[in-house]
């Protein structure tokens, strides 16, 4: 399936900032996360193809190539400003087998056979694959303490490693791998079909030995000629400050060991922030509903606010209103790979006792009806509607 264009996967434009592209993909990734929506496969794909959009737009030089060449670009069709073996693949892979048939070359592993000697990549030679070990997705859980200052997680992966009998190779001894008796040790087979433009010829991976050109004749014991068997291993990954819920780190080569020693995948390690008891996070930015007592509001005071870590004095003003916002600079998260830091958003609210002794009741009734506390909100006491809009106006 054709893949979508980024920018109308985030909804954003080619001019839109990079603080509208990133706003665009928070938005997308919590409608679409999929805890939010178990078992829904299309949201599933929707929050990847968001995750796989921003990864390029949020990136300056994958932006630009993107905007230059589209999803070409991404596969490296002209990172070098010029063509080459690789481009003409990509522009074969992309309009399908008729052209490759056609010219007579196996675009998959480079060109080969089609002109009678047989070339990989106009560099000459056979390639022979490289089987690769399949990529390890797990989910970590992080508390916001973690987030806030970044950590340093030991985790023990279960996956499939080298098979030390045979140092991966999946043959009960050296002796035991042979040339492939099928391809000859090129790695390749020609395949020949008669058209109305002649015989044409394809050159293909060789089956017998997926592409490596030897085969086992006698197989590891112990792995069975895999060269993997089920183990473990203890890694270690580095957590950077700021990551957001969703976020992915890839450890290369950490992943499963690849089949008759080939090369490993990776370990993909997705964020999974647990919620907080105290603070919200939009973003950079944390927000706490803060309470103080009627005579703190009244009179003001010297209060305590409480940060991730630790806690700063903050002093509330006489005559404040419930609702009122304070804005702590500096004092929310830190952005992943930057000196930038977002602000706590302090809501205050006046808290309003719910059972009052006698003696509560009677001060609170001598205090009823006189001047000072009959409500007279002016133009000042801004609605709450008002306070959100002025916020996010001079973020």
């Amino acid at each position: 399936m054709e893949k979508r264009d980024y920018y109308e996967v985030l909804g954003v434009n080619k001019n839109s900032t990079p603080e509208e592209i990133k706003k665009a993909y928070r938005k997308k990734a919590m409608e679409y996360h999929p805890d939010r929506n178990p078992g829904d496969k299309a949201a599933e794909e929707k929050f990847k193809e968001a995750a796989e959009a921003y990864d390029v737009l949020s990136n300056p030089d994958k932006k630009a190539r993107y905007d230059q060449f589209g999803h070409e670009g991404l596969r490296g069709a002209a990172s070098s400003g010029g063509f080459d073996a690789s481009d003409l693949n990509s522009i074969f892979e992309h309009f399908g087998s008729i052209f490759g048939d056609f010219i007579g070359g196996g675009f998959r592993g480079g060109f080969g056979g089609g002109f009678g000697g047989g070339f990989s990549g106009f560099g000459g030679g056979q390639q022979k694959a490289v089987r690769r070990g399949s990529d390890i997705r797990i989910r970590l859980k992080l508390k916001l303490e973690e987030i806030a200052e970044g950590c340093t997680k030991t985790l023990k992966i279960p996956k499939q490693v080298t098979c030390a009998a045979c140092g991966g190779t999946g043959a009960k001894d050296k002796s035991s791998i042979v040339t492939c008796p099928t391809c000859q040790g090129r790695g390749q087979v020609v395949h020949q079909q008669r058209t109305m433009f002649g015989v044409m010829q394809q050159v293909m991976p060789c089956s017998a030995c997926h592409g490596t050109g030897e085969v086992i004749k006698d197989k590891c014991p112990t792995c069975h000629g895999e060269g993997t068997v089920k183990g473990e291993e203890v890694v270690t990954i580095n957590i950077p400050a700021g990551v957001q819920d969703g976020m992915q780190i890839r450890e290369r080569g950490k992943g499963n060991a690849a089949p008759n020693g080939g090369i490993p995948g990776d370990l993909i390690v997705v964020i999974q922030e647990e919620e907080n008891a105290i603070f919200e996070r939009d973003g950079n930015n944390l927000y706490l509903n803060y309470y103080i007592s009627f005579p703190q509001a009244a009179l003001g005071a010297e209060v305590e606010i409480p940060l991730v870590k630790g806690k700063a004095k903050v002093k509330i003003a006489p005559g404040t209103q419930s609702g009122s916002v304070l804005r702590l600079q500096g004092k929310g998260l830190p952005e992943v790979n930057s000196r930038r830091v977002g602000d706590l958003i302090v809501n205050v609210n006046v808290w309003t006792p719910t059972k009052l002794t006698k003696e509560e009741r009677q001060l609170i009734e001598q205090m009823n009806g006189a001047e000072n506390f009959i409500p007279k909100p002016t133009k000042k006491d801004k609605s709450f509607f008002n306070r959100v809009r002025q916020f996010f106006e001079d973020r």
